[in-house]
């Protein structure tokens, strides 16, 4: 969405880091197959530089980095580093690959960080970071450094930082307000005053990266753009750690709507942010809150009379933008029963679904056994069964069969068929209800002692033939793993987002099996 109007000086950098700090948001951990596919997508999308993973924290994490740095096209492909040699070794050479790399390596700078984190004195930690912007600048031209908790950095200390990592070779300069707690007036008078204070900061490019503990991540990244910021650090849906980060989507659509106050561009191509908004959701297994700005699927629903009337007379009444521009179609009723293989590849393609053959076979089996059972199949019931497909192909556990015997007369009772890991299995159990039944027989098929942290059920579609979507989230350990599941039997929609966040509970404990106690995913910001 450039604008040959505007100059190459209001031209912000869009940094995603879904695939990074958006991972490690609790439970949102994905596979290789959906990193690697999300990764294309934001390439495709417009995305100047992806954060492709944390390559010293894990072996899977190396791959995925050193993959997705393989194949990426246009965008720069990079990875996250502490400010060891061998983070910094690690993550260089996971990006060696790619057409442009770029390493983003980080130290905390404030007091309460130094003091507990690191237990270094702020003498230690100037010199280190003067030591792996220099050992990063060795392998790369493009480094880039941050303040960790930049935001509680006593400010001579973040300029004299700064302005070493500058000279040591940094050309991305991050001020991250790590913990979400800064407002965006102190947010641009810290940028302003940083970039007028540090005598080199004309030689690099300043970055924000907000978190949303209090909800002002998006407002904290604009007021850093309008300070001199020119990169900013967002991830898809706003995923994140604990609260999340400025969402992508949000950030882009207010330089594009409002740019009479924020006059600044971006080469995001909006009309494939929902479709990445529901890409991201169904490999994270994270629901998109229905009243989220842009993507949310109330965004352009209006209910109120008073609304309703004001559409139908002037759109402009009550929408600030074109449903279109972020990719959102009406919901069409096109496709049932009757509809063929090369019809519902159309559809796919309308939707910005482009599927491997084998892929497309087993989508539209899906659909066909669908359409018996259901009379008209919509845009979300298609995108539920995509999703379905990309989260469970390779799972170890899989449902094969499922009947339930419920009633007000009891005891509620489920058989279950599994297939694990090739095995048929299968097994009756009862239960305080149909659900209970139901999760009580999969305990009895693939014994485990995860608990169960969240079990949401709601429609896809309108109607009493709607398929019900189930979400699930089961912890153990100390880990925490979402899936979503849909079927037009709730039970059934309800035991495959059970199996679904059981399997990713397993395949987690293997990788750490297999590669050993990785480096601990700290956060960069």
């Amino acid at each position: 969405m450039s604008n040959p109007v505007q100059s190459d000086k209001d031209r912000v950098v869009i940094f995603d880091t879904t695939l990074r700090d958006g991972e490690q948001c609790p439970g949102a951990t994905m596979t290789f197959e959906e990193k690697l596919n999300i990764a294309a997508m934001l390439d495709g999308m417009g995305v100047d530089i992806i954060e492709a993973g944390f390559p010293i924290a894990s072996d899977g994490d190396f791959e995925a980095v050193n993959e997705i740095a393989k194949r990426t096209q246009n965008a720069v492909v990079c990875g996250l580093s502490r400010a060891g040699a061998k983070d910094i070794d690690r993550c260089a050479e996971a990006i060696r690959p790619a057409k442009r790399g770029r390493i983003h390596t980080f130290l905390s700078t404030s007091p309460v960080h130094m003091k507990y984190k690191l237990q270094m004195d702020p003498q230690q930690v100037f010199e280190l970071v003067i030591s792996s912007v220099t050992r990063a600048r060795n392998h790369t031209d493009d480094v880039e450094w941050s303040s960790e908790d930049g935001t509680r950095t006593e400010f001579d200390f973040l300029c004299r930082c700064v302005e070493a990592a500058i000279k040591a070779g940094a050309t991305t300069i991050n001020i991250p307000d790590t913990v979400g707690y800064a407002v965006p007036e102190e947010y641009y008078d810290l940028f302003k005053r940083v970039r007028e204070s540090v005598p080199n900061s004309d030689k690099a490019v300043f970055s924000v990266h907000c978190h949303n503990d209090l909800g002002m991540a998006v407002a904290n990244s604009m007021a850093g753009v309008r300070a001199g910021a020119r990169q900013i650090e967002c991830t898809i849906n706003g995923i994140g750690e604990r609260a999340g980060n400025a969402a992508l989507e949000e950030v882009v659509m207010a330089m594009r709507v409002r740019n009479d106050k924020l006059p600044y561009w971006n080469n995001i191509d909006t009309t494939q942010l929902t479709h990445a908004s529901k890409v991201v959701s169904a490999a994270t297994s994270f629901p998109v809150q229905y009243n989220k700005a842009i993507v949310g699927r109330n965004a352009f629903a209006h209910e109120s009379g008073i609304h309703q009337d004001g559409m139908l007379k002037n759109a402009q009444t009550y929408e600030i933008m074109l449903p279109e521009t972020v990719g959102v179609k009406q919901t069409s009723l096109v496709m049932g029963k009757h509809s063929g293989r090369h019809a519902f590849i159309h559809k796919l393609e309308e939707m910005g679904h482009k599927l491997a053959g084998n892929q497309v076979e087993d989508a539209f089996v899906r659909f066909k056994a669908l359409a018996d059972r259901k009379k008209h199949i919509y845009d979300e019931d298609i995108e539920a069964l995509i999703d379905e497909g990309m989260v469970s192909a390779h799972d170890r556990i899989k449902l094969l069969s499922l009947s339930v015997i419920a009633g007000t007369r009891g005891p509620q009772r489920a058989t279950m068929k599994l297939d694990v890991d090739g095995v048929t299995k299968i097994e009756e159990s009862e239960g305080n209800g149909p659900v209970d039944a139901v999760f009580n027989c999969i305990k009895s098929l693939v014994p485990h002692e995860a608990k169960l942290e969240l079990y949401q059920v709601h429609a896809v579609t309108e109607g009493t033939d709607a398929q019900a979507e189930v979400s699930v989230r089961l912890s153990q350990d100390g880990r925490s793993m979402t899936a979503r599941a849909a079927d037009p039997d709730t039970l059934v929609a309800s035991a495959k987002a059970y199996l679904g966040a059981l399997n990713k509970l397993v395949m987690k404990r293997q990788r750490d099996v297999a590669h050993g106690a990785g480096a601990s995913a700290a956060a960069a910001s």
